[in-house]
């Protein structure tokens, strides 16, 4: 990669919900450029999580003290996806993420977040094809891998995602287009270096930053790690 800018979103599923705002504020003092904001519908994945009124309630808190706005990364782990979308959007999304497989018409879905005027993105999961991207690279602003199948958090990182990264990196390079590689799935220090070796420049990090307690510490730890891997 030409340019290198690491972006770590730690996801919301590893919070505690019982005092989420604050945990938001709290990632966000600690160095997080993103919040990832897992939506699961209990029916294209078997878990059951948040929706729009829970973004909303968030948005408030995803600023930095100086006041400038933390983009609030949503993955929509849901079928079908286009009417919530626009609930997203009013609810103060900033990137939309959404499984090919969950919609019936892709290009369609891609325009919609576009239209609203959120990032738009697809995910693909560790057994989706690759060239489901093809079509529509001009559409996309990430793409979203999933290093672990989804539906739950804590998961350990599936190996085999490693050479898919790096696809999609020489993919992603060819279009000229500034397309972010999102990883999502166990990722932690003891694997972050080869993940961003491969590609990657957004991660995805939930128990890696919500263990422990200690989040400046947890992200400064990420971002030491991924350090060695960049190009």
């Amino acid at each position: 990669m030409s340019t290198y800018t690491l972006r770590i979103a730690p996801s919301l599923l590893s919070a505690d919900f019982a005092r989420l705002g604050e945990e938001v504020r709290a990632v966000i003092a600690a160095g997080a450029d993103l919040i990832h904001f897992d939506v699961m519908d209990n029916h294209y994945v078997p878990n059951l999580t948040v929706g729009p009124m829970v973004c909303q309630a968030i948005r408030p808190h995803c600023q930095t003290a100086e006041g400038r706005p933390v983009p609030i990364d949503v993955h929509l782990m849901v079928q079908p996806v286009d009417a919530l979308i626009p609930m997203f959007a009013e609810a103060g999304a900033s990137l939309i993420t959404f499984h090919p497989e969950a919609s019936l018409h892709v290009d369609r879905t891609l325009q919609l977040i576009r239209s609203l005027g959120m990032k738009a993105g697809l995910a693909l999961n560790p057994a989706t094809p690759m060239h489901l991207i093809d079509h529509v690279m001009d559409r996309l602003d990430l793409v979203l891998l999933m290093s672990v199948n989804p539906g739950f958090g804590g998961q350990a990182f599936i190996e085999s995602s490693l050479p898919k990264i790096e696809l999609l990196r020489k993919r992603i390079d060819t279009t000229g287009r500034d397309i972010w590689l999102e990883v999502d799935g166990g990722v932690n220090t003891r694997n972050i270096r080869r993940i961003v070796a491969a590609g990657a420049n957004t991660v995805v990090a939930g128990s890696a930053v919500f263990t422990g307690g200690d989040y400046v510490r947890s992200i400064e730890a990420l971002r030491a790690e991924a350090a060695g891997g960049r190009t």
